[in-house]
């Protein structure tokens, strides 16, 4: 298992980690098998969506605004209620496959890491498996 450190700028981002995922795929030397992604955060959460287009990140991040707004009348007394919520809808964890030593991931697909609480330190584990 691997661990990319990643720092966030933002309350809330994607940050296209893929090339990141393809690095360690790549030192694996595994031709067929799967990429397990997972992050141990439950303000933050992990998506594949399309990458050639920046504006599909800020549509996503303002519909989950919408849909969770960040003052809300939450119980939660930290503030970060929406975050929570956020990274519950998104999810903490992918599993990518992997094909002649590739990320199997559509011509416009990549990996985000999604902040719902930062600025943050946060750590990204990847385990490749051969099959």
């Amino acid at each position: 298992m691997k661990t990319v450190s990643i720092s966030t700028r933002s309350k809330a981002e994607f940050l296209d980690i893929t090339s990141k995922i393809e690095d360690i795929v790549r030192e694996s030397k595994v031709k067929s098998g799967t990429c397990h992604i997972f992050i141990a955060h439950t303000t933050a959460g992990i998506t594949i969506n399309e990458n050639a287009d920046p504006s599909v990140k800020r549509d996503i991040l303002d519909a989950l605004e919408r849909l969770v707004p960040s003052h809300g009348g939450y119980a939660h007394a930290e503030g970060n209620a929406p975050a929570h919520i956020k990274s519950t809808l998104v999810g903490m964890d992918k599993t990518v496959f992997i094909e002649d030593g590739r990320l199997k991931l559509g011509t416009w697909q990549g990996i985000f890491f999604c902040e719902f609480d930062g600025p943050r330190q946060r750590n990204v584990f990847i385990d490749v498996v051969k099959t």
